[in-house]
């Protein structure tokens, strides 16, 4: 069992010896702290901590973080309060140990949102101090090293998310040997019956490899010798879960994925790695395509390194990775080799730091405009899944954006008014759609316009978390502000029905009802009421004082003026697919909370059941000069012959209207059913395409619906 003995010898390898009895004091605050909890495998609650410490020791990380992990769980799980700490063993500790600490004094309604919470809490804290993570991973390693004492249904759990979040995040951060073991054990805890399996696997072709592995890395060598390369040559096993995510992902099989044979070089200088590449593809032959150079440009968590892919003996591929001792140590550590190179002297070596800050701030951009922790979550999630491409500027600056990334996420990458403007793209000086994926070497161009905004549309195909974020936050604002406009006409015309005017409502009644209803100002009010949240009625008789208006108008009746609907009307105006009603079709509005106006045909059966609740009601009419087009149902019985299906769309299309979709159903041999929905700006217009058809020998009957 580890001991405070063990962590004492351990950091102090390259603590000094004060700062080392400081950490014995830690570990006793701590103890008493948590004198008599347990963990659940039964053992004093204390171990848990100090088992933290110790995986932080071992990254060489600084006096702070090895204090902040021996208190981490006190704020959250003792009395011990957060100035207790500050008093004992100073600021930058008790803010590391709050950082770490979930949100235990809020009470939420799912896990999942306690969960987006903590981990927006987390990750804010990180943006302070990137340490806090990194307590964070060694809490969650050690909990994924003790999961055997937990419930079946709380390992799958814990382990999903360690899968979904802390790996990646510990990938993103460029820390191998933890991303490593916290795959290894998630997987084994999520898919024991597949670990056990693939183990096995593992262990049945080892013995078949070792003799081929030898066989390589001895010609790797000599021929390194040969061309006065120094060099330390390494063979790679491939991890378990590496292993099973080739074989999920691509639909390969075991032999497949495990018959590739891995190997690392490692050599003195940056230089020197280049040279190796020309001397293993002298030895043997590149595979064309799969050579990265991940050291001039390197991936987004700071990891360097040089790869290529050989056609090896006996036919077999071999993955070669080319590094330098010092890129290796932070392809291993990441961003805990800050911490390591900063002892040593030359931290200025370590690009991963900054690269982890400059994610970090991205992070930041994203909470500030994320509705709400969940989708705060779900944007980090996206974020944290980058196999990249690497896109250049019409100036030469290098992007890197995930893969499938396209033009609108390039966009949002160079800026935010770069992406809310953007309006084309031109993709090697060619115009392309906004939705085009990008591949990496393509220069692109985004063309902006003044006036333009996001189209809703982009969500589809966007895949960053930044582009989807600031798409979703301008359609918010665009819905809200949309909803203050409908609330405000839904007010004056129950208003002047009443015989007065909003322009006219008393401002000593509009604090009053605002107060009443707990809201801030009249827009909220006014939002509110568009969103179908209040009900407009109700409001207006608030708003007014009844007894003072002349007793003729406050009897008028609710049907003389009818709020007039231009189909443009946006977020908060919703035509259903039940019924796809038309200007000039007999309309009934209903208002739903949290969507606007729902307009519906007057016949459509899915309005029965509200036919009896004339509270939801609000009378509705098509403004005269509509210019929009609209979508309609059409049902045409035909003979199947050859060419009906193109000579009915020809005519359709000959009327000016457009079809959006088409569905075919067969009667029997002689008859079949066309189903159109089709684009038509008005009744008249519908009734023009429907006559032309009705007019075609093939036709026997039309109908709408």
């Amino acid at each position: 069992m580890y001991s405070i003995n063990d962590l004492k010898k351990s950091a102090g390898s390259y603590l000094g010896k004060y700062e080392v009895e400081r950490l014995h004091g830690a570990f006793e605050f701590s103890k008493r702290a948590h004198e008599g909890q347990l963990r659940q495998s039964g053992g004093p609650y204390v171990q848990h901590p100090l088992e933290v410490s110790g995986i932080l020791a071992d990254m060489h990380m600084d006096y702070q973080t090895l204090v902040a992990a021996l208190l981490h769980d006190v704020i959250e799980d003792t009395p011990t309060a957060k100035n207790d700490i500050r008093k004992h063993f100073g600021k930058g500790v008790a803010e590391l140990v709050d950082g770490v600490s979930k949100l235990t004094q809020i009470e939420f309604d799912t896990r999942a949102e306690a969960q987006a919470h903590n981990f927006r809490k987390m990750l804010m804290a990180m943006s302070n101090d990137i340490r806090v993570i990194l307590v964070k991973l060694a809490d969650r390693l050690h909990n994924m090293r003790t999961l055997e004492s937990l419930t079946p249904e709380k390992r799958r759990r814990i382990s999903r998310e360690t899968l979904d979040i802390y790996a990646p995040i510990a990938q993103r951060l460029g820390i191998n040997t933890i991303r490593l073991e916290l795959e290894e054990l998630g997987f084994a805890a999520l898919y024991p019956m597949r670990h056990r399996i693939l183990t096995a696997q593992v262990a049945r072709a080892r013995g078949n490899r070792k003799e081929i592995v030898n066989k390589i890395r001895t010609a790797l060598k000599r021929r390194l010798r040969q061309e006065k390369i120094p060099a330390q040559v390494v063979g790679r096993e491939k991890h378990l879960y590496g292993i099973y995510q080739k074989m999920h992902s691509k639909g390969l099989s075991f032999s497949e994925v495990h018959d590739v044979y891995a190997f690392r070089i490692i050599v003195d200088s940056v230089d020197t790695c280049y040279r190796a590449v020309g001397t293993v593809h002298n030895l043997y032959k590149p595979v064309p395509g799969k050579f990265k150079d991940y050291i001039a440009i390197p991936k987004a968590n700071g990891y360097q390194s040089l790869h290529t892919v050989l056609f090896g003996p006996f036919g077999v591929p071999i993955e070669v990775q080319i590094r330098t001792k010092e890129i290796n140590d932070v392809a291993e550590a990441g961003i805990a080799a800050h911490w390591l190179y900063k002892l040593g002297g030359y931290s200025e070596r370590v690009g991963t730091h900054k690269r982890a800050r400059e994610w970090l701030k991205r992070i930041i951009d994203m909470q500030t405009v994320a509705g709400n922790p969940q989708e705060f979550l779900e944007n980090v999630k996206i974020d944290l899944f980058p196999e990249s491409v690497y896109i250049f500027t019409p100036k030469g600056r290098i992007i890197e954006m995930p893969k499938g990334a396209t033009a609108v996420d390039f966009a949002y990458a160079i800026h935010t008014d770069v992406g809310n403007t953007c309006v084309g793209v031109r993709i090697d000086r060619q115009l392309a759609p906004l939705g085009t994926r990008l591949i990496t070497g393509q220069s692109v161009e985004i063309i902006t316009a003044p006036g333009a905004r996001p189209n809703p549309a982009w969500l589809n195909f966007t895949v960053t978390a930044k582009a989807r974020s600031n798409i979703r936050l301008y359609l918010k604002n665009l819905r809200q502000s949309e909803a203050i406009s409908l609330g405000k006409r839904l007010l004056n015309r129950e208003l002047e029905m009443m015989g007065t005017a909003y322009a006219a409502i008393d401002p000593c009644l509009m604090r009053k009802v605002l107060k009443e209803h707990k809201l801030e100002d009249e827009s909220v009010l006014l939002r509110e009421v568009g969103f179908g949240n209040r009900i407009a009625p109700l409001i207006a008789r608030q708003l007014t004082d009844e007894n003072t208006l002349p007793r003729k108008k406050r009897q008028k009746g609710a049907d003389t003026i009818p709020l007039t609907i231009k189909g443009t009307e946006g977020l908060v105006v919703n035509f259903p697919k039940c019924c796809l009603p038309i200007p000039g079709d007999p309309i009934l509005g209903f208002v739903t909370a949290g969507r606007g106006i729902v307009i519906h045909h007057q016949s459509c059966p899915n309005i029965n059941e509200y036919r009896n609740h004339p509270d939801k009601w609000i009378n509705v009419e098509w403004e005269s000069n509509i210019a929009s087009e609209f979508p309609t149902n059409i049902r045409v019985e035909v003979t199947n012959q050859r060419g009906v299906l193109a000579t009915i769309a020809s005519v359709i299309a000959s009327q000016g209207a457009n079809i959006s979709n088409v569905g075919i159903t067969d009667n029997d041999d002689r008859y079949m059913t066309l189903k159109f929905v089709i684009e038509v700006k008005d009744r008249v217009h519908l009734a023009n395409v429907m006559r032309r058809l009705r007019n075609l020998k093939h036709v026997s009957r039309i109908s709408r619906r």
